[in-house]
Parts: structure tokens; C-alpha cells; sequence
């Protein structure tokens, strides 16, 4: 039995960069800049409030370009929690005015496993980690492991520590939604390519409930155990979007995403020592946060950092995050999707 890759007025519908509440149907936005288009977005939807934090935001972003990597901590972390307190207040989400993070260095050498990054059940933390289906309650994780599990850095990480830590994240290509023949049930699929095209892998992420395709021939193709409906007549269609929605929050709690000329889909495995279960939004606000505080109260602590074997993995982090962390929250806050004009290509 076939299946066909589902579709919306006649376009196909593939992986969306919002979680929570993706508007599938909405055309990508080409954009020059988020700034602007995320400012008209929330003028002509009159939300005064979170337009004073968007441009304070911005403010903070735009000096953060002009200062070493040593001080820009500083103003990425406000740039990063004004950005929060845009996406809470459009989403109507209550948030305490406290950051919700606490950092501290336990004892030992200087060393990203010893900065300690401590989640409290309160502030603006918690409010955007209670929005993605995270848990609040208070929980601590280290630096290290805060970083390596964000994609976007992933192979700097793995390059910076070679031993220890397994690969998190597992490229696939050409994700989609697709349906199958003659019966109103649908999942999602992608595409291993080499070196990843093997059975070694497909065990690596059954944890998430991926399984081989075996009745596609011509590409390795995974899929996604778990269905939903999709109806391609009656008056259950009506229904349609909002199964695939709920579906697709539950599945980008597994699948993540790179910013780029075209956007990079990857699997993160739940199976390695050191995963995190948090979406990569608070991953980024609280490993920020703790370089900030290193900035402003310890800067001799954090050039110590800087002159250790994690330079390069620091400097990529707070080079990167920026563009990552901006890009899901305009997303997130807009249920729409972004490229940048003059790229196009499939996802």
C-alpha cells in the first residue's frame, strides 16, 4: 500500500518551525529582517506592551554587534528575555518580573561542567518553558550540558569534547507529513542520508519512536510509529489542522532545527546520557543568563573560559545563538514561518 505526501491548496505541508500553535496554512515569510516584520506584525494586532519589549529587545541585539565576545553576554541575555516577554505577552502567558535562573560555579577547575545553572519554578524561565510543555519544577544541569543540546552548535561541541558524549542529533532530510492510501491515516517520514543510512541508526532513534520504512525502495527513510487523521472528505475535515497541530507539538519535541540558507532538520535522540528534555528556547535564556552573570560580577572567571579548550564552543555559541534564538521566537510568536529573501529550496 502507497501513501502521497499531504497538501493544503494543492501545496504540500511540511515541518513547521513554530511548535505550539504553527499556522500551516500561511504562505513562508521572505524577510530582509525579523525585527521590522515582527514589529508590523504586532502593530497592526495593537499589543503596545509587547512592542516595547520587541524594540527593547532589538536595542539590546543591535549593541550586542559591537562589543567582544567577552562582554556580549551582557546585552544578549536582555535582548534574549525581552524577546520572552514579547512572545508571553502576545501569548497572554502571567510571568514574574524575576529571571527565573540562578548560576554558580560547584568546586573543581574552571570548566563548563562546573558551571551549574539551577531552573527555578518561578520567572520568566519558567513561564516560557511552562509554554512549550517543559517542566517548572526547580532542576539543575550544568553548562556543558545545557550546550550540548542545542543542534545548532552540536558538531562544535562534539569537536570540543571528543570522548564522553555521544552524537545527539541525527540529520534527516526532506521531512514531510504524508498519507496513506486509501485510509485517513497519516505521519510524519524523512530522509538518513550517508553516513547515517543504516540500521545503527534507525536503533539510535526508536527511543523517539522512529522505525525504517521498509516499503520505500529508493531512499533510507524513517517514519514516525505514532498517526494521526486526516481526512481527505466529509465533515471531519474540519478537524484536520487541528490533529496535525497537536501531532506535530508532540514531534518537535523530537525533531529540531538550524537556521540557514535552507532550514536543517535533525532527530534528538532521548537516549544519551546527558539529553536534556527542555525545548532548545529556555536551553539557550539560561546558558545565556550565566554568561551574563559571569560578565557583569566574575569577568575574570569567564576569560578563563575563554583561554580553555571550550574557547572555540563559547565563542560559537554567543556568535550563533542570536539568529537561533530570534528566528523560533518570531516564529513562535507569529505561528509563521521565515526565509530569508534570495534563499529558497526544500526543507
Amino acid at each position: 500500500m502507497g501513501f502521497k505526501t499531504i497538501s493544503h491548496s494543492n501545496k504540500p505541508i511540511r515541518m513547521h518551525k513554530a511548535c505550539v500553535s504553527p499556522d500551516f496554512s500561511h504562505k513562508t515569510v521572505i524577510i530582509n529582517d525579523y525585527w521590522e516584520y515582527v514589529d508590523m506584525w504586532l502593530r497592526r494586532r495593537k499589543e503596545n506592551e509587547a512592542i516595547v519589549y520587541w524594540n527593547q529587545a532589538k536595542h539590546f541585539y543591535t549593541a550586542s554587534l559591537n562589543i567582544p565576545n567577552a562582554a556580549a553576554p551582557l546585552t544578549l541575555y536582555y535582548t534574549y528575555l525581552n524577546a520572552v516577554k514579547a512572545l508571553l505577552t502576545v501569548k497572554k502567558i502571567d510571568f514574574k518580573d524575576l529571571h527565573g535562573a540562578t548560576g554558580d560555579l560547584s568546586q573543581g577547575k574552571t570548566n563548563l561542567k562546573n558551571e551549574i545553572i539551577t531552573f527555578h519554578p518561578s520567572g520568566v524561565l519558567a513561564s516560557l518553558s511552562g509554554y512549550f510543555g517543559d517542566s517548572i519544577n526547580k532542576s539543575a544541569h550544568s553548562l556543558k550540558d545545557l550546550l550540548y543540546n542545542l543542534c545548532f552548535i552540536h558538531r562544535c561541541f562534539t569537536l570540543t569534547y571528543k570522548t564522553d558524549y555521544q552524537d545527539l542529533f541525527i540529520p534527516v532530510s526532506n521531512p514531510r507529513f504524508v498519507l496513506m492510501d486509501r485510509s485517513n491515516k497519516a505521519w510524519f517520514c524523512g530522509e538518513l542520508a550517508q553516513p547515517y543510512s543504516s540500521m545503527r541508526t534507525v536503533k539510535k532513534i526508536e527511543c523517539v519512536g522512529f522505525e525504517r520504512d521498509l516499503g520505500v525502495a529508493d531512499t533510507f527513510t524513517v517514519r514516525k510509529k505514532k498517526r494521526f487523521d486526516w481526512f481527505r472528505s466529509g465533515g471531519a475535515r474540519k478537524n484536520n489542522f487541528d490533529n496535525l497541530t497537536i501531532y506535530h507539538r508532540n514531534l518537535r519535541r523530537d525533531v529540531h532545527y538550524i537556521v540557514g540558507p535552507k532550514t536543517l532538520w535533525y532527530i534528538k535522540r532521548s537516549d544519551c546520557k546527558h539529553g536534556i528534555n527542555r525545548h532548545p528556547l529556555p536551553i539557550m535564556l539560561a546558558s545565556m543568563h550565566r554568561l551574563s552573570e559571569l560578565a557583569r560580577y566574575r569577568p575574570t572567571l569567564l576569560s578563563r573560559h575563554f583561554e580553555l579548550d571550550q574557547n572555540w564552543l563559547l565563542s560559537e555559541f554567543i556568535r550563533c545563538s542570536p539568529q537561533e534564538f530570534i528566528d523560533q521566537i518570531a516564529c513562535e510568536m507569529t505561528n509563521q514561518d521565515f526565509m530569508f529573501r534570495g534563499h529558497r529550496g526544500k526543507q
